[in-house]
């Protein structure tokens, strides 16, 4: 039930306080939503917080949330690998509903595409 989904999951849920001028940080939006990940990844490549903000309906907070949860603790690869269809499953959203989870899927893939960018000047300093 994603009403009840969104209510149990909005454990991430902030005013994006993670601070760092590397900080990954994805803003995705459409119609009537906007989702904005942030995500903190030390240097051994596991993401150790994650936060989200998510405009928009109960399922389209509830998706972001168990999102944000599931990365945490995950490397960056193995945070690649959650895909829509386990939140849309595990949250029970119904058919009309399953883009806010394809919408939280490519919120963590486009954080996690900016903190590997962000990691390239870093490799180039290293090989000087």
């Amino acid at each position: 039930m994603a009403a009840a989904g969104a209510g149990r999951l909005r454990r991430a849920a902030s005013a994006l306080l993670l601070r760092s001028p590397r900080l990954p940080t994805r803003e995705l939006s459409a119609p009537a939503r906007l989702y904005h990940k942030k995500i903190q990844v030390d240097e051994k490549g596991k993401i150790v917080d994650a936060r989200f903000k998510t405009l928009g309906c109960g399922s389209a907070i509830a998706s972001s949330s168990l999102a944000t949860e599931w990365v945490k603790g995950k490397t960056v690869e193995e945070a690649l690998t959650i895909k829509n269809t386990d939140i849309a499953k595990e949250l029970c959203l119904p058919p009309v509903k399953l883009h806010c989870s394809m919408l939280a899927e490519d919120a963590i893939k486009a954080a996690l595409a900016d903190y590997k960018l962000k990691q390239e000047p870093k490799k180039g300093e290293a090989e000087k």
